[in-house]
């Protein structure tokens, strides 16, 4: 950095409190929705203004990752599910830090090699080395451009003002004890100037400044980094380790044996309908359900660190262990399936909830990770790291979308008009949950039993004492709200 600050990086910073700004509104006030997307478009608008001079890269990577960032934010205005809620908070920074290091970068790099990773861990340390060389060329420039008198004077103004701080916190105590009308002059000018408390106010001051700083560094010490050297395709990633083939094949044989004896002799076991022996209908559900969904996790593991790391020596054993692997997956499809079906069993005989149906989708999503890994088995050019990724990527934001809530209640709703049994307290946190009670209970409100009654009443009660921002609107709960406030139910 040259002994000026360039006018591009004060404009920067500049841009940076503003979106600092609409940070704290959009976070610290309340539950979030709207503003969440307000608060994503602001940010890519600064980020694509501070490098549109640039040629960006990596743009097919970064446009699929773009669209997942706008579409998990658009959830927060869209639907209102608490499991969601939280998790997003995590997983939208996180996307939008890769997405930026991916896109920024001089050079097309190898987005899913280990290297990536020191990348993006570099960038982030880039930018605190950034800040501290822009304040203090700062701090030089101004030293430069002042004579010995101002800097003199600005000098003792301070000290005037650090000198009369002690006195003024006396003296205003004394005249606040002595006149009550000047002691709550005093309290509520704060109040006055800002509507919020002194505390709040400076709570909310520091978090602006420490955002905008944050951000700043982060996007300030892209392109002005040295770490960034280039990778093409053509570099080669080392192993850190290599597995003989010997040895694999000798632990894979032994694998598929209890495997194949396992899947053979339980068979009957697994999809059979009926009770056994010493299990109650949840044991017996709960029980294989998670063993099987665990052996088919670690089955996973296994196949990824065989194909990464194993080196062979022939092509016989190649082929060898091409038949190994590609028997593990298909006893570890066939886990899936037996536990899906058990999953199924153990919802439809007692409903369904968000902790059930997610592992419902984890197992599909694991099927078709299974199905590609078994052609990477064949065709040794692809790249299981691609498809992990990105695929894990699609999987979470379709989850998102989909509106999983809604779909919770629809089966439970299903479910409801066969056997007549209903969780309402389950029901009732969830947004859709409410509205499918209020369905319920307008259909036959004489016949409902007090439960359904007693739970909209609450909800509604609450209302009256609940107090909504802008930066909370979101549709399902707007909607769910005035069905609500026009519900009857006296």
């Amino acid at each position: 950095m040259s002994s000026q600050i360039p006018r591009s990086d004060i404009r920067l910073l500049v841009a940076c409190l503003l979106l600092g700004v609409l940070f704290e509104l959009s976070f610290f006030h309340g539950t979030v929705g709207v503003s969440y997307i307000l608060y994503v478009v602001a940010f890519y608008w600064l980020y694509y203004w501070r490098f549109r001079k640039f040629s960006l890269t990596n743009h097919r990577l970064g446009f699929l990752i773009l669209i997942c960032i706008w579409l998990l934010a658009l959830s927060y205005l869209l639907f209102s599910s608490p499991f969601f809620y939280v998790v997003n908070g995590i997983v939208i920074p996180c996307l939008m830090i890769i997405h930026i290091v991916l896109i920024t970068n001089e050079n097309k790099i190898q987005w899913y090699r280990i290297s990536f990773l020191y990348l993006i861990f570099k960038s982030i340390a880039d930018s605190f080395s950034f800040l501290g060389q822009f304040f203090k060329v700062g701090k030089n420039s101004m030293l430069t451009n002042m004579d010995e008198g101002k800097i003199q004077m600005f000098k003792k103004i301070g000290l005037g003002l650090l000198i009369s701080s002690p006195v003024l916190v006396i003296v205003i105590s004394l005249l606040s004890s002595a006149d009550q009308r000047f002691s709550h002059l005093i309290n509520t000018l704060p109040n006055l100037m800002i509507n919020v408390p002194m505390t709040e106010w400076i709570l909310r001051t520091f978090v602006v400044i420490v955002y905008s700083l944050v951000v700043f560094g982060f996007i300030g010490s892209l392109r002005k980094s040295k770490s960034n050297e280039p990778s093409t395709p053509s570099t080669e990633e080392k192993k850190l380790l290599t597995l003989d083939s010997i040895i694999i094949a000798t632990f894979l044989v032994v694998l598929d044996i209890v495997y194949v004896l396992f899947v053979s002799v339980q068979f009957q076991y697994f999809f059979s309908d009926s009770l056994h022996s010493g299990y109650t209908y949840a044991e017996y559900a709960r029980r294989g359900f998670f063993e099987l969904l665990l052996v088919s996790l670690i089955n996973l593991s296994v196949l990824s660190g065989v194909l990464a790391f194993t080196k062979v020596d022939s092509k016989r054993m190649k082929q060898f262990i091409q038949i190994l692997l590609s028997i593990l997956i298909i006893a570890s499809g066939i886990m899936l399936v037996s536990a899906f079906l058990r999953m199924n069993l153990y919802e439809e005989f007692y409903g369904y909830t968000l902790l059930r149906i997610l592992p419902h989708s984890f197992m599909i999503f694991l099927g078709i990770v299974f199905a590609y890994t078994l052609v990477k088995v064949w065709i040794d050019r692809l790249t299981l790291r691609h498809f992990y990724f990105i695929s894990a990527l699609l999987y979470y934001t379709v989850l998102n979308v989909m509106n999983i809530d809604q779909i919770i209640v629809n089966e439970n709703i299903k479910r409801f008009e066969q056997t007549g049994i209903i969780d309402v307290y389950y029901m009732s946190q969830s947004d859709p949950g409410i509205k499918a009670l209020i369905d319920i209970f307008e259909k036959n409100p004489d016949d409902n039993e007090l439960e359904i009654r007693e739970v909209l009443l609450n909800r509604k009660n609450e209302l009256s004492e609940k107090e909504t921002s802008w930066q909370s609107f979101n549709f399902t709960k707007y909607s769910t709200e005035e069905r609500l406030k026009s519900l009857n139910l006296d």
